[in-house]
């Protein structure tokens, strides 16, 4: 286990981890509720599931560490962003559904890439080893998304196509590489959310996936 950052240091990254905690909760929001109408919820089963997919990766990363009440849960804006997008997306459905598919993937993408880099950068906060670390910001990427499609009855699409998870692990193996030659956080933290929106990008793009068995 590494050295917790003195608090001085600790408070001036707290800004950074709350700017992608909260933007990446309004676009996780958004994309569950979609799902969520996609599996003929009702209205009250698509905020449920907005509120799921945007905060469950930040609490399960928060629980893990100890962080308790988690964040989501002690900050009524988290709860507000994240009901606010799934009841708004309900309500403009016909009209959210026209946005080209390039632009969701991209959101998407850029939701991944800041919960990712969140999600590392406060396990760094409280000390954790590197790898666990990286672990903890994969989690804080794609937990939201796995207790959606556990939810809806669904293989969680994390475990089962393209390149998602390894993504957000990618970004967060490159954010720790860089406080480890001591880059600013900021630096740091725009580095790994790059190569974690490309590569996510790219292997949607170039319909990359990770091998599978052939069964007979």
């Amino acid at each position: 286990m590494t050295t917790p950052l003195p608090r001085r240091a600790r408070l001036a990254n707290a800004g950074l981890i709350y700017s992608a905690d909260l933007l990446g909760t309004l676009v996780f929001a958004a994309e569950g509720a979609m799902t969520a109408i996609r599996g003929n919820l009702d209205f009250f089963g698509v905020v449920v599931l907005s509120f799921v997919t945007a905060v469950g990766g930040g609490i399960i990363r928060d629980l893990l560490l100890g962080a308790t009440p988690p964040a989501a849960l002690q900050d009524w804006r988290y709860a507000t962003i994240a009901f606010a997008a799934g009841a708004g997306t309900f309500l403009l459905y016909w009209w959210v559904s026209a946005v080209p598919t390039w632009l969701i993937v991209g959101l998407d993408a850029a939701g991944l890439a800041l919960f990712a880099i969140a999600g590392t950068e406060k396990a760094l906060s409280h000390g954790m080893h590197p790898f666990i670390a990286v672990l903890l910001g994969t989690i804080t990427g794609v937990g939201g998304g796995t207790v959606r499609d556990v939810l809806l009855a669904q293989v969680p699409a994390v475990l089962r196509a393209d390149i998602y998870a390894v993504a957000a692990m990618a970004g967060a193996v490159v954010m720790v590489t860089g406080r480890a030659l001591r880059w600013p956080a900021s630096v740091a933290a725009v580095f790994g959310g790059i190569v974690c929106f490309g590569l996510r990008i790219v292997s949607v793009w170039q319909h990359w996936s990770l091998p599978h068995v052939q069964l007979p």
